[in-house]
């Protein structure tokens, strides 16, 4: 990577999901959620299109913040959807990364086909499962395939050294 090239990042719905509703939730982390707002700002971060539809369906104020951030949320265009073209086309086990029966994020694919249009690294809760199941892949595994970059929330603080500083009120 180039020194003035930016490292950006694609955030997957657990992310936000996961955080909000337990280890960074707003009443213990506010700060979690203002560097992620700041982030989005500066054009670090990003969520698709369906990442952010996927939220909306929520049942608690997550998809209010969300609506209120800087976050910016990628459309799907043609681009993007060549992208997830590639994806299917690469490996016919792809198929399994949404599932038939709605259980699975309709979202996942769009998340690993926009980090390939933006170049940027996958931000997911999603780890490698290694006890094959024919009817799930997880993203990791797609991005390795597909030779996108991927690591999980606690990787991504680390990579951009963010600090949390706690004080009793």
């Amino acid at each position: 990577m180039f020194k003035n090239e930016k490292v950006v990042y694609c955030i997957d719905a657990n992310i936000l999901i996961q955080a909000w509703q337990k280890y960074y939730s707003p009443e213990i982390c506010p700060s979690y959620w203002e560097v992620l707002n700041s982030l989005g700002k500066k054009g670090v971060i990003f969520i698709p299109e369906l990442v952010y539809e996927e939220i909306e369906k929520g049942e608690d104020n997550l998809f209010e913040w969300l609506k209120n951030s800087d976050i910016p949320i990628k459309k799907i265009d043609g681009e993007v959807t060549k992208c997830l073209k590639d994806i299917y086309s690469s490996n016919p086990n792809h198929k399994y990364l949404v599932s038939s029966n709605g259980i699975h994020s309709k979202a996942d694919p769009w998340v690993i086909a926009h980090a390939m249009k933006e170049n940027a690294i996958v931000v997911t809760k999603e780890k490698k499962d290694f006890i094959k199941k024919q009817t799930k892949i997880k993203i990791p595994h797609v991005c390795d395939n597909m030779n996108v970059s991927w690591i999980d929330d606690f990787e991504f603080i680390k990579s951009l050294n963010i600090k949390f500083i706690c004080k009793p009120e």
